[in-house]
């Protein structure tokens, strides 16, 4: 009985060990590897935390600015020029819009929910710059790097909580650091109640739809393709968070060079825009003004320039092999009942045929009835399935279609579009001319 209970407690160590050991290894694999980034942590007593962190009262004054209009006001956000080319997710941006929630939103089209998805953020959150004459919104760009610094600022509906001074430097060779200096409580107690709370980085693509019932009206909606999303329990006074990027398919200029490419992404080359794309980038819009079928159906290929034409070959061979089952599938019937004939006539000649075995013959008539059945089900099925593809390859669009691709098995984020979900509304410092309204933003789940 001794050796049975020692042989339980064992293997029950050898199982919480298995678990606690599956725990670590989940929990690194989450704060590292993101597709498109990977990120590396540093405590308070690393010395990288304190090498990373940028003190900006050390930098050029002059080009170090504190933005007025930031620093004194709720919910705001402004334009900040760079002057180098900063690759995000593979495209190369040349301006920013700062704001005073502790982030960085990298969309073109400014509107007003800037929180949902397009960001960079350091500490998302309901800071307000105004409850404080210490509070104030920094940003310096050297060159070679921008650095934003939310210094001494407070939560607007828990100001007792404490200042917060945290940071995020964006390095032209795409490297993002976020270094924080004061967090005076753990990120998980900040109320995301009146304003989301959100550690990490977003991108999305923008699409414009044709509204049928209203000519010459679109709609332009947000798809979110990926979100980082940082372990908020790391986040602690004197830490710094570091970001590197991992190579896309946009890196690519030349056909050759994408369709043999050995990345994480599935790369596609289109001869019409002269691009290499996954199908998740900013450029979804070119894609679908060009009629390009969905490269989730057709990885690592080429895409025709005459889209027709990829569509008609692979129509043609998808028919032909179901063609060709069908086709062997029937001549197999046939043989079939032939070798029965040939086996009945004799008997029937002879007089011989017993009463059994003209019983097991009629009782192969639904057999083979049941076959043929079967052959005319897979033949709509197929049928059904070409007509989707064409609707699908003519709606990109349509609700068929997203459906389909929020339920794409392999490496599809998953998606939920719904109308107004309640973010903040931040308005613009100073407006750009461009269109502020019309979006149904989307979150990922």
């Amino acid at each position: 009985m001794r050796c049975r209970s020692n042989v339980l407690i064992n293997l029950c160590c050898i199982i919480v060990l298995f678990q606690c050991c599956r725990a670590v290894v989940c929990i690194n694999v989450e704060d590292t590897d993101h597709n498109y980034y990977t990120s590396k942590t540093y405590g308070p007593t690393d010395p990288m935390s304190k090498d990373l962190w940028v003190n900006v009262d050390q930098m050029d004054k002059e080009k170090v600015k504190i933005h007025g209009i930031l620093s004194n006001t709720h919910r705001q956000a402004a334009r900040v020029n760079l002057s180098f080319d900063f690759p995000f997710y593979g495209h190369f941006l040349r301006d920013l819009t700062v704001a005073t929630g502790g982030f960085i939103y990298t969309g073109d089209v400014v509107h007003r929910m800037l929180t949902a998805t397009q960001y960079i953020a350091p500490l998302m959150a309901n800071f307000d710059p105004s409850v404080s004459r210490n509070s104030t919104v920094i940003y310096f760009d050297n060159g070679t790097a921008l650095v934003v610094q939310w210094d001494h600022v407070h939560l607007q509906d828990s100001y007792n909580l404490g200042s917060f001074t945290f940071q995020a430097t964006l390095h032209s060779d795409g490297r993002i650091v976020f270094a924080y200096k004061e967090i005076p409580v753990e990120v998980s107690q900040i109320s995301s109640v009146n304003h989301p709370v959100k550690v990490g980085l977003s991108d999305a693509f923008v699409v414009v739809h044709r509204i049928q019932q209203i000519p010459n009206v679109r709609r332009r909606t947000i798809y979110e393709y990926h979100r980082v999303e940082l372990m908020r329990t790391r986040i602690t006074n004197s830490t710094a968070v570091e970001m590197m990027p991992l190579p896309t398919c946009l890196r690519f200029t030349s056909c050759s060079t994408c369709i043999t490419s050995q990345i994480n992404f599935n790369c596609s080359w289109c001869h019409r825009l002269n691009r290499c794309s996954s199908g998740f980038d900013r450029h979804r819009q070119d894609w679908v003004d060009n009629s390009l079928i969905y490269l989730w159906l057709f990885p690592n290929h080429i895409l025709l320039t005459n889209n027709y034409t990829t569509l008609s070959v692979c129509l043609s061979v998808f028919l032909s092999f179901c063609l060709s089952v069908c086709l062997s599938v029937s001549l197999s019937l046939c043989a079939s009942l032939l070798d029965d004939t040939k086996i009945a006539l004799p008997l029937k000649d002879n007089g011989a045929m017993p009463k059994e075995s003209a019983a097991e013959r009629k009782g192969t008539h639904p057999l083979h009835t049941g076959l043929i059945l079967g052959v005319l089900m897979v033949m709509l099925i197929m049928a059904a399935a070409v007509l989707v593809t064409v609707y699908i390859y003519h709606h990109p669009t349509s609700a068929a279609s997203i459906f389909f691709i929020e339920r794409r098995p392999s490496r599809w984020p998953a998606m939920k579009f719904r109308r107004g979900s309640g973010h903040p509304a931040y308005a613009e410092v100073e407006p750009v001319g461009q269109e502020k309204e019309g979006f149904i933003e989307s979150e990922q789940c």
